[in-house]
């Protein structure tokens, strides 16, 4: 009894190494290896009036309870179930008996929580009976596992004793009105009043964003959106073209080859012009085709007037 005096949350596992489980239907109890799981975690209550007894509480609320129906018709063990009982009587009540290293819980009548072993429907079952043949005595043990102590006891009995070491850092803390450097940090945390304000800015999420916008204003996505940059040089009128002259830019926000024919008329001041790309083989223009480059990528480009005399590397050029 005493694991259980000191628990407030226990697992229970059998010698087959399977947890005591309430089942998700929230009425039968089984076996199962998955210890982590919250249905293998029972709680822990005193039965008021009745020392060294317990009641098991699943994670449903509902009492671990040693029923009168019989597990299989003709066999001596009943069923183990969970129940909810308005006034838990003793069909809920469990003693717990101490065996060595483990414990074996015991009805109020006399009989024992017995994890099955063996082929279905056995297997994995749990009834309460009383064990008649010596190779499933273990059968009847458990080994108990505290997953959350109990609230210790002098806290039940003698509160102010335990406490009373804790309290004093309290009133030093509410006495220093006249040191406000307790007081400026909003931390909660009363000891450690100077890390708090250096965190906060990184905490806010309002600083952050100014830093990221800042960044990203000079990142590229901001041009595509503004339009692709044009560069491009006048040929004469034998097509030829001054490298060493610096060339015109602008930026174009247009989507297609006629608006951006309009806008190097407007640029230019020049009719029937053609735009052209240089190859990069052998310098040779040739004239744009319908469609603009993708992802407004910057362009370099070279306009020729119709009445140009100069040499393409295809006849196939537009007019505008």
């Amino acid at each position: 009894m005493e694991l259980f005096s000191r628990a407030k949350v226990v697992r229970l596992k059998s010698h087959h190494d399977k947890f005591l489980y309430a089942d998700e239907d929230e009425a039968h109890v089984t076996q199962d290896r998955d210890g982590a799981s919250p249905n293998a975690r029972w709680s822990v209550e005193t039965v008021p009036n009745v020392p060294g007894v317990v009641r098991l509480r699943s994670r449903y609320g509902r009492y671990l309870t040693a029923s009168n129906e019989p597990f299989l018709l003709g066999m001596t063990g009943r069923k183990v179930l969970q129940t909810a009982p308005d006034r838990p009587g003793s069909s809920v009540e469990w003693e717990p008996v101490r065996d060595g290293f483990q414990t074996r819980l015991k009805t109020r009548y006399g009989h024992f929580l017995r994890a099955n072993g063996g082929l279905p429907p056995w297997r994995n079952s749990v009834t309460h009976d009383v064990p008649h043949r010596t190779a499933t005595k273990d059968w009847v043990l458990w080994d108990v596992e505290v997953v959350q102590a109990a609230t210790p006891g002098p806290e039940r009995a003698g509160s102010a004793p335990v406490k009373m070491p804790d309290s004093p850092p309290a009133p030093e803390l509410s006495h220093p009105p006249p040191q406000p450097h307790h007081r400026p940090s909003k931390s909660y945390a009363a000891p450690s009043p100077s890390p708090p304000p250096p965190l906060e800015p990184d905490a806010l999420p309002g600083p952050r964003l100014p830093k990221l916008e800042s960044s990203d204003s000079f990142s590229a996505p901001l041009h595509k959106v503004e339009g692709r940059a044009i560069h491009y040089h006048i040929a004469d009128d034998l097509g030829n073209v001054d490298d060493d002259k610096e060339g015109h830019s602008f930026t174009f926000n247009g989507s297609n080859l006629e608006e951006l024919a309009q806008k190097l008329q407007e640029e230019t001041g020049l009719d029937d012009i053609i735009i052209c790309t240089r190859s990069p083989i052998n310098g040779k223009l040739t004239p744009l085709r319908l469609q603009l480059p993708p992802n407004n990528a910057a362009m370099h480009i070279v306009l020729v007037q119709e009445s140009s005399k100069g040499e393409f590397t295809t006849p196939c050029f537009h007019h505008f």
